[in-house]
């Protein structure tokens, strides 16, 4: 059983993320066996807001290079929630 603390890892903040909170849409970055009814159910208790919908993907590593090696970064899964209008997430809302 996965706790609503190990299914969110972090928000996401970038660019394109800023662009879809202005829509109501909220990025995170998610264990990757989490399901999105549990994604749901985690930014439900933890932000104490009602998510409309989830939509997940997972985000190949890239490839990187330090002088002689090879080597990749890290897959990862990525969830995008979004929130009625008139709810907000508060903690992102600061930054």
């Amino acid at each position: 059983m996965m706790y609503h603390e190990d299914i969110l890892l972090e928000p996401v903040l970038s660019e394109k993320a800023n662009q879809l909170r202005e829509e109501g849409k909220y990025v995170f970055k998610v264990a990757q066996n989490a399901t999105k009814t549990q994604i749901k159910e985690a930014v439900s208790k933890l932000f104490n807001v009602h998510p409309i919908s989830c939509t997940t993907m997972v985000v190949g590593g890239k490839p990187k290079r330090q002088r002689n090696r090879k080597g990749y970064t890290s897959t990862w899964k990525k969830a995008i929630v979004r929130l009625p209008k008139e709810e907000k997430i508060s903690i992102f809302e600061g930054v």
